[in-house]
């Protein structure tokens, strides 16, 4: 692949500083969560992956369970990197977690230090990386110490194999108890990943958003599109059968009424010239607190139409006040 000059690609999509650190990161950044993985040829993987950067998304999100094969996810992006990315390292920012189950027996799971510990060397063996930019605790443990789990991730930053820690799934109150851990030991705390979306508003309901900021750190949204269905795929309806991620399980309780507002939403996009999911990032983008999105594209198509969000980025106060009314019916 020929990639575009570097005064070019990032000239396609707009980055974005976390808070106040030092760390930039691209309005999109591209997950594995899904879509690539075992699930998908690694010529397919590659193409897509390799697409993505050249048009300025240099922020490449995994974890340990990504697959859906644990570690396959991981795996996947170390053969595109070795292969072609290796050289672009300094451009990179290249984040996974640990914290759901990675390998059979007890320590396989949550986030004690040994756990924290091994996931990271497996993951680094996986990516062929010396450091990631940022680890995360994937989820809250509610057997461990939250103590053990905050020195685990600084020694990990001590250790030259991570820059920043973040945490993921942690709601306002645990993100706030492990934010002045790291405060106490001048830990890089760069920031939470949790899902975050128009028909999934908890950041903004528990002050998640607040709690972030006034500890220097982001939000980085997973889960934009809400599955898919901020898209114009589900307007006539959704399936009884739909996965939904389970912080969008609310949605179950009256899916005739998420429908209509899919509906109304798409009548906003559609006078602004967008898609549906278009409108959904911008939306999110709306607010300087989210440092970045992660999408998740299986083709070099789907990941176009999303990176088309940079056409229009801009919402004014009548088209907020039009959705907050929507989205509040």
């Amino acid at each position: 692949m020929v990639y575009a000059a570097a005064e070019n690609r990032y000239d396609r999509l707009p980055y974005r500083r976390v808070a106040d650190s030092g760390l930039i990161l691209p309005a999109l950044s591209f997950g594995l969560w899904r879509n690539l993985g075992d699930q998908k040829t690694l010529a397919n993987s590659r193409e897509v992956m390799l697409k993505a950067f050249d048009n300025g998304i240099f922020s490449f999100d995994n974890a340990s369970n990504y697959g859906p094969s644990n570690g396959s996810a991981e795996a996947t992006f170390g053969a595109v990197y070795q292969s072609d990315l290796k050289p672009y390292r300094n451009e990179l920012v290249i984040t996974t977690k640990a914290g759901y189950h990675m390998w059979p027996g007890p320590l396989g799971e949550f986030s004690g230090k040994k756990t924290l510990t091994a996931a990271l060397d497996m993951s680094l063996t996986r990516m062929h990386l010396d450091y990631v930019d940022i680890f995360y605790a994937h989820r809250w443990d509610p057997n461990t110490n939250l103590r053990e789990t905050a020195e685990a991730l600084d020694l990990l930053v001590r250790q030259g194999k991570a820059l920043y820690v973040g945490v993921s799934n942690y709601d306002a109150a645990q993100t706030a108890a492990i934010a002045e851990i790291f405060a106490e030991l001048h830990t890089p705390f760069i920031g939470n990943q949790v899902s975050y979306n128009m028909l999934n508003r908890e950041p903004e309901a528990t002050g998640l958003l607040d709690v972030l900021d006034q500890n220097h750190a982001g939000l980085i949204a997973y889960g934009p599109l809400a599955e898919g269905l901020l898209t114009d795929r589900y307007l006539d309806g959704i399936p009884a059968d739909f996965p939904l991620h389970r912080s969008n399980d609310f949605i179950a309780k009256d899916p005739e009424g998420t429908v209509a507002k899919l509906n109304a939403l798409n009548q906003v996009a559609a006078k602004r010239g967008q898609t549906l999911a278009q409108l959904a990032m911008a939306w999110l983008l709306r607010d300087a607190r989210v440092a970045s999105i992660v999408i998740g594209a299986s083709s070099v198509d789907h990941l176009l139409d999303n990176i088309k969000v940079a056409d229009n980025m801009q919402l004014d106060a009548e088209e907020l006040a039009t959705i907050d009314t929507i989205l509040n019916r």
